[in-house]
């Protein structure tokens, strides 16, 4: 059973979602929100496989929270569920580490199906937004843009053969905070070395040149 976090401020829309959702046999709904404080305490609570999240909310935009919530307990997935379509939006909401975004204007199933995607470790683009992306080259789905603020200084770090441990000064953190990092933008990079992190910084040129 996967559980799920709904986090918007419509208590009509929240309860939609919600029965959308629970007509699924392995999909529960385990707290609603209405926002980001309360988001958050119910990711602290249940430490949900997934947060629902709207991005307008009466304190505040979700972007920020989005990093917010992964930091409470980063094995949580996010995706967006907003009526803001635009470009700067969902990159924006990639960049800062969610794992999707749907624009509430598709079909139901096409909603279910994004959770699901999601919950298996795939990044998730309504179809509206994909074809939108078709004629024109675009690096949002560019896992490197998935990561967090965080995680990208980590992974550029690693990337240019710090050692966890220099990492950790450098950053000011602890080193099992480092390793925590590291275990999250690996898995979303699907990188399986330091050496895979270096070829990929490279690739991107992420990394300063050296004369």
């Amino acid at each position: 059973m996967y559980s799920i976090v709904l986090v918007d401020d419509h208590a009509i829309v929240r309860e939609g979602f919600k029965r959308l959702i629970e007509l699924e046999p392995d999909l529960e709904v385990v707290a609603e929100c209405r926002n980001g404080d309360d988001a958050v305490e119910a990711v602290g609570h249940w430490r949900p496989d997934l947060v629902a999240l709207d991005l307008s909310l009466p304190d505040g935009s979700g972007l920020p929270l989005i990093e917010h919530l992964l930091s409470v307990h980063a094995a949580t997935r996010v995706v967006v569920l907003s009526m803001h379509d635009g470009d700067p939006y969902v990159s924006e909401a990639l960049r800062r580490g969610a794992s999707g975004f749907v624009t509430k204007g598709v079909a139901p199933e096409e909603l279910v199906a994004g959770l699901r995607a999601v919950m298996q470790g795939e990044c998730f683009l309504s179809s509206d937004l994909r074809q939108r992306r078709t004629e024109r080259p675009n690096d949002a789905l560019d896992p490197v843009n998935r990561l967090t603020a965080r995680e990208r200084e980590v992974f550029l770090l690693l990337a240019g053969g710090r050692t966890p441990k220099q990492v950790a000064a450098d950053l000011g953190i602890g080193q099992k905070t480092v390793y925590i990092h590291r275990a999250s933008l690996m898995g979303k990079l699907g990188a399986g070395s330091e050496l895979d992190l270096y070829r990929m910084a490279t690739e991107r040129s992420l990394l300063p040149t050296t004369v």
